[in-house]
């Protein structure tokens, strides 16, 4: 279910959040919770897996299939809609799992430096 949940997101979001994204989600704890812990997730190094190896799966299936719906950069198509999945959890019960998901635009993948 969280699988589908995610995709769906980005699906409705299509090319409004400026593809490629970077993405976040957040399972478990409250509501409240998982969307704090889904941004969050943003803040680690793109390329850098969760260290709980079933979680890294469950990220690099999500990227595989989120860059499956085609949207592609700037919503123009194509194999990028996103650079990562970032997936941050909490402990919570299993029979009110709440999920989030935080699509971060390129926007936030700026940087500047004065010499």
């Amino acid at each position: 279910g969280v699988v589908r949940f995610v995709l769906e997101v980005v699906e409705k979001a299509g090319a409004n959040p400026c593809p490629p994204l970077l993405i976040g989600v957040g399972m478990g704890g409250t509501m409240d919770k998982a969307a704090v812990i889904a941004k969050r997730s943003l803040l680690r190094p793109i390329g850098e897996p969760h260290p709980d190896q079933h979680i890294a799966d469950l990220e690099k299936e999500l990227l595989k299939r989120v860059n499956g719906t085609g949207i592609g950069p700037a919503g123009l198509g194509g194999v990028t809609t996103a650079l990562a999945v970032h997936v941050q959890t909490w402990p919570t019960h299993i029979g009110g799992l709440p999920v989030a998901v935080n699509l971060q635009c390129h926007a936030a993948r700026h940087a500047e430096v004065v010499l």
